[in-house]
Parts: C-alpha cells; sequence; structure tokens
C-alpha cells in the first residue's frame, strides 16, 4: 500500500472562529486506538461541543470530541466520547497551560485532519468573544461579500 501524503480534512469546528478570537494556532498529534481510525477515514467525525484540557501532569486531552463507532467493528469498539490524549512537546504544553491561566483565554480544537496518514488536531488558544463582537465580525464578512459582488458586476458590464 503507497503511503499517504498531503492532508485530508475529517471534521472543522465552524463554531470556536464564531465564538472565540483566536490567538495562536497548534498541530497536535492525537492517540487513538484502531477502530477511532477506521472510523475516521471514513469521514465521521464531530468537533462541535469538543474542548482541550490540561490535567495537574502536564497531559494535554481533547475531550467532548465525537467519533462514532466503527460500523464493521466488534467487542472491542471504542466509546466514541471518551478522553483521547493529545501529543505536543513539553515547551509547547507549558506555553499553553501559562496562557490559559490568564483571565478569559481557552484552548479549543479547531480541525481533525489526516497528514501525510497520521491524524492531526489543530488546536487554538483563544479568547471568548462578546455578543457585540460577534456581531462586528458577522457584519464584517458581509460587507466584504458586498464589496466584491459589486466590483464583480461592476468589472461584467465594463
Amino acid at each position: 500500500m503507497a503511503k499517504e501524503q498531503g492532508t485530508k480534512p475529517i471534521a472543522q469546528n465552524r463554531r470556536a472562529r464564531h465564538d472565540y478570537a483566536i490567538e495562536d494556532e497548534y498541530e497536535a498529534g492525537i492517540a487513538l486506538t484502531g477502530t477511532e481510525v477506521k472510523s475516521l477515514r471514513e469521514g465521521r467525525a464531530s468537533l462541535a461541543e469538543a474542548f482541550v484540557s490540561i490535567d495537574r501532569s502536564g497531559e494535554v486531552w481533547l475531550e467532548g470530541a465525537n467519533i462514532p463507532e466503527y460500523l464493521n467493528g466488534t467487542w472491542n469498539n471504542h466509546a466514541p466520547k471518551r478522553k483521547r490524549k493529545l501529543l505536543l512537546h513539553a515547551q509547547q504544553i507549558a506555553k499553553l497551560a501559562r496562557q490559559t491561566e490568564a483571565k478569559g483565554y481557552t484552548i479549543v480544537p479547531l480541525s481533525l485532519y489526516f497528514k501525510d496518514g497520521r491524524v492531526k488536531v489543530q488546536i487554538a488558544l483563544a479568547r471568548g468573544k462578546h455578543e457585540y463582537d460577534k456581531r462586528q465580525s458577522l457584519r464584517e464578512e458581509q460587507d466584504k461579500r458586498e464589496a466584491l459582488r459589486a466590483m464583480r458586476y461592476r468589472n461584467l458590464r465594463g
């Protein structure tokens, strides 16, 4: 079997980009069982309710991510919402732990993807947005779309 090359997206957490202002992004490996990888290869995963936590021993965990059971799995199938260990360098973990102690900061998963055949999670240090910040960012996106539409229409006529 040929080794996989490039990246293949599995799941995105669109809600995180809407609810949080992203400060720093990190790529982390994830410790999975065999049936979890097979389920991910079928493209079945959800990061909607997922979050990242750091325990006292300095380990980083992905919690609340839903990877459904593998359909062809047997009695040794995995639990869909179990805690999964994230793999980061010690310096990155220490930096994240220091920054999350600051008021208002949290770590959220942004996406789950295959990179050269291995499952990776893109996590971000983020600060929660207020309601008016969310409305402002939606308004800015809508203004950009309208400006592009107007330029496109003008270029077609001219």
